[in-house]
């Protein structure tokens, strides 16, 4: 019986991409949380197919394509991600895998590679009926992370093809906090240096939150390299590439999360939370009004550059309930 391993952080993508596999291919079927699990299951011989993820904690995709190339394992290989750029795509191909899904898999990506690769035939597979959930469990922060995931692979894309270069995605984070607890999340956050902020709204049909861009002072001479920008790079200068990269990501990543949810988010105007602060000085003033919040951070960086920017989803305990019903269906076994 062929054996299929499905490697990925996520357990919302794991079922997913189980959910894909085709109804009557009998299978055994194994999952791995990361690269090392997946390889140690491999040598003990699961996984003729491997689903294999690139963003994941311990040992990453690149990781897990680089020893297999060097070991003598022969898996065939599709690799599952939110990280769309081109450059991701020539990686793992060099590396030996046999193609690409982006996320969110569907039934019919992965059937479509499965033939065309001489794997199997398939049929579709039935639509789930969605299921209600409630409150932000183990299982519904891993749907938030998995979408997170996605919308940021699509942002660090259009940002990689603005730059030309590549973007480093880390996973993202997910948690339902007390407001007041907002200041001790962004102190985690791994910028030594000052930084300088952006605050901008956005809603949609019972659904509202903020959005915060922080970029460290240490990056904008960097990021103006990259630009080709010449001279000084002073204040205006450092503010207007701050909004520059503010409304990249914010705008792509809440495109991301709209296609996924079903939803059309509008957005308000961006405010300067400051320049050249303390992340403690930069949120002070920002007075969110809510109780709770379901905060997502997403952190990017640039591979062979001293450039780091984090954005901050913060979105309403109310709108919970409609991103939970949206996403219940992500649950069904």
């Amino acid at each position: 019986m062929l054996s299929v391993l499905i490697c990925d952080d996520s357990m919302v993508a794991r079922k997913q991409a189980a959910k894909c596999l085709p109804e009557d291919w009998e299978v055994a079927v194994h999952f791995a949380k990361h690269g090392k699990e997946a390889i140690e299951a491999m040598q003990a011989g699961k996984g003729d197919l491997l689903l294999l993820d690139l963003n994941m904690p311990i040992m990453d995709g690149y990781q897990t394509l680089e020893f297999i190339h060097q070991s003598e394992l022969s898996p065939k290989v599709i690799v599952i991600s939110g990280d769309i750029q081109p450059e991701a795509h020539e990686r793992v191909k060099r590396l030996g895998a046999l193609d690409f899904i982006e996320k969110p898999i569907s039934a019919g990506s992965l059937r479509k590679l499965l033939r065309q690769y001489g794997i199997i035939q398939t049929k579709e597979p039935e639509t789930p009926e969605p299921l209600q959930v409630d409150k932000l469990d183990t299982d519904i922060r891993d749907c938030y992370q998995e979408v997170a995931n996605i919308a940021m692979g699509q942002a660090g894309d259009h940002l990689a093809r603005i730059l030309n270069v590549f973007v480093r995605l880390p996973i993202p984070n997910v948690n339902l906090i007390e407001v007041s607890e907002l200041h001790m999340m962004l102190q985690d956050i791994e910028l030594k240096d000052q930084v300088s902020g952006i605050c901008q709204g956005f809603i949609g049909p019972g659904v509202c939150g903020e959005a915060l861009f922080m970029l460290s002072d240490s990056s904008f001479e960097d990021v103006a390299n990259i630009l080709g920008v010449e001279g000084e790079v002073d204040d205006q200068l450092q503010l207007e590439l701050l909004m520059d990269a503010a409304n990249i990501l914010i705008g792509t990543c809440l495109t991301g999360l709209s296609g996924q949810l079903d939803l059309n988010f509008s957005q308000g105007h961006p405010i300067v939370l400051g320049q050249h602060r303390s992340i403690s000085e930069l949120i002070s003033d920002n007075k969110v009004r809510w109780r709770k919040t379901l905060a997502i951070e997403l952190s990017y960086g640039l591979e062979g550059y001293n450039v780091r920017c984090d954005l901050i989803l913060l979105l309403t305990e109310e709108s919970m309930q409609v991103l939970n019903y949206k996403l219940s269906h992500l649950l069904e076994d």
